[in-house]
């Protein structure tokens, strides 16, 4: 019988403080431009769809290559993979803070995406790899998840306070420093580990789940914007094949690039679709609710920030508070309230109005985090435990794509609910104003632009150009925080299907090995 596995050490809980450095700024870069749109739009004068772009394009790149980027950091080396990470994304920070152009800014957006693909599943393989007593690892998990829920939730706070105090390019250039200590710092306080069992990358395999994933949230992007329909539909079936031909290809080759049978044990396909569900709705309203509190309540960025400091706080402490209710209620309970909780949040938004106080929109939020830091944190112990360490990597790259496809999906589905929400009503709200065509169409492109129109006229039609906006928008936050709410309700459901039965002390990898064993 072997032994008990090894304690931790002191120098090893400070190398997963150096661990989440890196994963707390690629989360806040998924979030942080949502705060700088209003300054970026009035430099730039991008499109909506430009801004969605400007949004989603970091998190689409970055799902679409985890799985890739884990498979390279395996075989080349867990940490080699985080530092070389940590040079693209400093220099991309530089080419995002010198665009001028929407184009510039999402390309350098692109290439960070690049770069938090390479270091992100890293961050988690390397942090299974440390920690291999169950009860350490979950704390470990937990820290991990705070600091994703963290960055995710303090990526407007952290915006709006840059924003503030320098410029919308200060939020690239933060970046740099972090990648810097990281580059120091890495070498001195992390283990390298690498999969010995993996002899080669298949580039079939790359290319087939970039083009899956890219193809399948691309066609959402298109078809929740109501144009191009005939193009999103395309997009949508040549994602779908490529997404079939790629688990076909997985289930042949002798070492996968992604060990797709993983989805064949209930409790691994349960948490990685709970986190999936959990951050779609998250991000969506996320996007509606911070640009609510700017445009509508008139915030300065920097006041902002401060009504969306209490979801930070919550998001961080949510994580542990989930660790130690699992070790009195079973986990797929805990799940299930958090994402209860979250859904409540959510309900909340019916109450929205243009006049609505910002502590309105801080409850929020606030519940959305509390609930959904307590789920993510046990559904990602509940992936990672679910392998042995030297295949920790495929497990954490299917983690963070269903995270950062979540983010992306959330933007495109329920941004994309928003904007076109927003379009109508602004639309049906103006129309009895006289306003020329070209006008019109200004007001109900997006809001930040009706702002602008507005103030060109002044006098009482400005005003009413303005009520009407502001109007619609709340109309469309309101919509957008109902189909949020409906999205846990169904993520709760399945997490209470699909988790039932895991206990806490479970051994999950040497049940999934087992069940392995009964599928050949």
């Amino acid at each position: 019988m072997p032994g008990p596995p090894p304690k931790t050490t002191a120098k090893t809980w400070t190398g997963l403080a150096v661990l989440v450095l890196p994963l707390l700024l690629i989360t806040i870069d998924g979030t942080v431009l949502i705060m700088a749109l209003p300054e970026i739009s009035a430099d730039m004068s991008p499109s909506g769809t430009q801004q969605l772009w400007m949004i989603d394009t970091y998190s689409l790149v970055l799902a679409g290559l985890l799985v890739a980027m884990s498979s390279v950091g395996e075989r080349f080396g867990r940490r080699r993979n985080l530092l070389v990470g940590a040079v693209l994304f400093a220099l991309a920070s530089v080419l995002g803070a010198l665009a001028t152009e929407p184009w510039m800014l999402i390309a350098a957006r692109a290439l960070l995406g690049v770069g938090g693909a390479i270091m992100m599943p890293s961050t988690l393989s390397l942090a299974r790899n440390m920690f291999l007593d169950r009860q350490e690892r979950r704390y470990a998990m937990a820290v991990w998840a705070a600091m994703a829920s963290v960055g995710g939730a303090a990526g407007p706070v952290v915006g709006g306070w840059i924003i503030e105090t320098f410029s919308w390019q200060a939020a690239f250039l933060m970046n740099i420093p972090v990648m810097l200590l990281l580059l120091v710092l890495g070498p001195l306080l992390l283990p390298e580990s690498r999969n010995p069992d993996l002899h080669r990358i298949d580039i079939p395999s790359v290319a087939l789940s970039f083009v899956g994933l890219i193809g399948v949230v691309y066609s959402i992007k298109t078809l929740t914007g109501g144009k191009d329909v005939g193009l999103g539909l395309t997009a949508l079936a040549v994602g779908l094949l490529a997404i079939t031909l790629f688990v076909r290809r997985q289930l042949r080759l002798p070492t996968p690039l992604l060990d797709v049978r993983l989805f064949t044990v209930r409790y691994f396909r349960g948490a990685v679709i709970t986190d999936l569900l959990a951050i779609l709705a998250m991000a969506g309203a996320l996007l509606a609710l911070t640009q609510h509190l700017q445009l509508v309540l008139g915030l300065s960025p920097l006041r902002t920030s401060f009504w969306l400091m209490p979801q930070a706080v919550l998001a961080a402490g949510a994580a542990f508070v989930g660790a130690a209710l699992v070790k009195r209620h079973p986990p797929a309970h805990v799940v299930t309230g958090g994402l209860l909780t979250t859904a409540t949040g959510f309900g909340l938004t019916v109450f929205l109005t243009p006049a609505s106080p910002p502590l309105l929109v801080a409850a929020v939020l606030g519940l959305v985090s509390l609930g959904a830091g307590m789920a993510l944190a046990l559904s990602n112990d509940i992936i990672m435990s679910s392998v042995r360490p030297e295949r920790a990597g495929q497990a954490a790259a299917t983690s963070e794509t269903a995270y950062e496809v979540g983010t992306t999906l959330g933007t495109a589905v329920l941004g994309g609910l928003l904007v076109s929400w927003y379009t109508r009503a602004a639309s049906a709200r103006t129309d009895a104003l006289g306003l020329p065509a070209d006008l019109l169409d200004r007001v109900s492109s997006t809001l930040a632009e009706a702002l602008i129109v507005a103030g060109e006229i002044g006098g009482g039609t400005g005003s009413l150009v303005l009520a009407a906006a502001k109007e619609a928008f709340t109309e469309a936050a309101v919509v957008t925080g109902v189909a949020g709410a409906g999205v846990m309700v169904v993520a709760a459901v399945w997490a209470l299907v699909t988790l039932r039965g895991v206990s806490a002390n479970l051994d999950l990898a040497e049940e999934h090995e087992r069940h392995e064993r009964q599928l050949h």
